[in-house]
This record gives structure tokens, C-alpha cells and sequence, in this order.
């Protein structure tokens, strides 16, 4: 990691720390209910408590690993990737071959886009009571629902990307002879890897936005679960600490994505190893 890079990470921690600070002092002075809006230091206590089951730290145990390995926060957070990544699967994986007929066909754009566009501003909620009379509860339902969101996302990008690439490419491509197939394989798909690589981005964050829904309505487990029974029982810190899990895990797949990108455009961007 370089000093440039260490200077903006930084920077970016700069203002959450300032929020923080403000929000401890807020509990310390009384001015706010800490059954509303526990204390930061009340939140972290609870999140360990949720990460590493109390008796983890029992000296008697056989196996420290063993026990917070089955940590309710590790089963949840495993249960809700699970869910997110076999739906965001099925979406993108639909997504991607439709997108890439749709921009590079005219035809297919016009028999597919009218229906595409009814169908793209209903939200995958709206989908949750038919999602359960098809699927029943359980993950499918979930998964169903996450594979809905993140399936728009991907398809809108993809054809952006096909239906934009620079005409200078094709023109070149056609005076050199390419076939149909070479056109695309080899002109068209390179040229739209940036448009697809964003709508994938935005596809798993909607699959992460989707998947905390889902799971406080059909399911038993996952993070989602577990914020909605924690607000049953006034909870206000396990709330807090399942919220900061999900952004935790966002940040971590979003600084991934962006790695990736990074590798995958080195050519599209000029970047150097």
C-alpha cells in the first residue's frame, strides 16, 4: 500500500471518527436514550458478543477456535453471502448473454426492450409476496428475490456497453474484413467490458440491499434475521451492531470489485502494474 494510498484512507477516517467521537460524548452527557441509541462503546461490546459467543472465553473450553467459529455473527454473515452470491450468480448470469444480444441485435432489443422496461421499475420487494407463494420460505424466495435485483443492473449495463461502442472500432474492424462473430467477440465485447464490470458492481450492491429484506421476511437466519429480532425485543445494539456488520461486508466486496476493475482495465485506463 503506498503513501498516497495510506493519506486517503486516511482522510476517509477522518469524518466517521469526528461522528463517532460526537455520538459517545452524546450517551456520556445523558442526551440521548441508550435504549434508542446506545453508546458506541455499548455497540461494540454487543457486536463482539454477537461475533464471539460469551462462552468463548471460557478457559475450560476444549477449543477456543472451535467455539467462536460458531459465533451466531459468523453463521449469519455466512448464511447471507451464501444468499448473495448464488443469487447475484443466477441475475448476472441470466443478465449477461440477454444484455449482449440486446445491444449487438436490433432485432432483439426490439422484442425484448418493451418488456424489460415494464418489468425493470418494479422493485424486487414488491415481488416478496408472490416470491413466497411460489417458493414458500427459505432461501429460495431469497435467492429468487436477490437474482431480480441484481439482474436489471447488469442487463442495462451490458447493453449500454454493447449498443456504445466507438464507431471508429467497428469501422476499422469492417474495412479489415472481420466477420460477424469476430466483430463482436473481439471488438464489441473488449469495448463494453468497462460498462459491464460497472453494472456488476451495482448489481451485487443491490443483491446486498435486497438480501437484508428477504431475510426478515422468509427466512430464519442471516443478518437480515437478526436485525428484525433484535428490533423485537428493543435490541438497540445488536441492531447497531448486525447495521455495521452489513456495511462492513459492502466495504469489503466494494473495495474488492474496484480491485478487480482496476486489474481487469489496466488496458482500457493505461494503468501500470
Amino acid at each position: 500500500m503506498s503513501k498516497q494510498d495510506w493519506r486517503q484512507s486516511a482522510s476517509g477516517a477522518v469524518v466517521p471518527i469526528v461522528i463517532v467521537a460526537l455520538w459517545q460524548a452524546s450517551a456520556m452527557l445523558g442526551w440521548v436514550n441508550p435504549q434508542v441509541l446506545p453508546s458506541p462503546f455499548a455497540v461494540v461490546h454487543k457486536w463482539i458478543e454477537y461475533l464471539l459467543p460469551l462462552t468463548a472465553y471460557d478457559p475450560s473450553a476444549q477449543s477456543w477456535l472451535g467455539w467462536a467459529l460458531s459465533g451466531e455473527l459468523l453463521g449469519d454473515t455466512f448464511s447471507s453471502m451464501y444468499r448473495v452470491i448464488v443469487g447475484f450468480a443466477i441475475g448476472a448470469g441470466l443478465a449477461l448473454p440477454l444484455g449482449l444480444l440486446m445491444g449487438s441485435s436490433q432485432r432483439m432489443y426490439a422484442w425484448f426492450n418493451p418488456l424489460m422496461q415494464v418489468l425493470r421499475p418494479i422493485p424486487p420487494i414488491a415481488y416478496i409476496p408472490l416470491a413466497i407463494l411460489w417458493f414458500g420460505l427459505g432461501n429460495a424466495p431469497a435467492v429468487f428475490l436477490i437474482a431480480l435485483g441484481a439482474f436489471f443492473p447488469v442487463l442495462v449495463n451490458t447493453i449500454a456497453g454493447v449498443r456504445q461502442v466507438d464507431g471508429i472500432y467497428i469501422r476499422a474492424a469492417r474495412n479489415l474484413g472481420v466477420s460477424q462473430r469476430t466483430m463482436f467477440v473481439r471488438v464489441m465485447l473488449p469495448a463494453a467490458v468497462p460498462y459491464i464490470l460497472s453494472g456488476v458492481r451495482i448489481g451485487i450492491g443491490t443483491a446486498f440491499i435486497v438480501v437484508i429484506v428477504s431475510e426478515m421476511i422468509a427466512v430464519n437466519n442471516g443478518l437480515g434475521f437478526r436485525i428484525l429480532e433484535a428490533r423485537e425485543y428493543f435490541w438497540s445494539d445488536k441492531i447497531i451492531a448486525g447495521m455495521i456488520s452489513i456495511g462492513l461486508l459492502g466495504l469489503i466486496i466494494d473495495v474488492g470489485m474496484n480491485k478487480l476493475n482496476n486489474h481487469l482495465l489496466r488496458w482500457h485506463r493505461g494503468l501500470e502494474n
